[in-house]
């Protein structure tokens, strides 16, 4: 894993601590029908199509950015804390948001 992805994945360990991130999709895609929508869904490699498509759509029609990151369910859930395999996190404040765009955009310059 390079130096980037090891930034993303500490910048997402800190919106877990600061209770910014919804774990899991059945979670996402209910938190993308309440009142407070996530600003940016991030997938962990190795979903099934479902997964990708049911978040995919969501995405689409509620107007969320989704960016797939290389990297397994169970290194996203080792960043965020917990003990078994995730497929998605939303972060769902606007501040920690910027956070995690800034160190995507370190590992992929335009």
């Amino acid at each position: 894993m390079d130096e980037a992805m090891k930034k993303t994945l500490h910048a997402l360990g800190i919106c877990a601590k600061a209770r910014a991130l919804t774990v899991g999709t059945p979670m996402i895609c209910e938190a993308m029908r309440g009142a407070r929508k996530p600003r940016l869904v991030l997938l962990a490699e190795g979903n099934s199509e479902n997964t990708v498509k049911r978040l995919a759509d969501k995405c689409a029609y509620y107007g969320v950015e989704m960016i797939f990151l290389a990297v397994s369910g169970e290194a996203l859930a080792e960043a965020i804390g917990r003990s078994s395999r995730v497929a998605a996190v939303a972060v769902g404040d606007e501040n920690l948001c910027r956070l995690v765009k800034k160190t995507l955009e370190a590992e992929n310059p335009i």
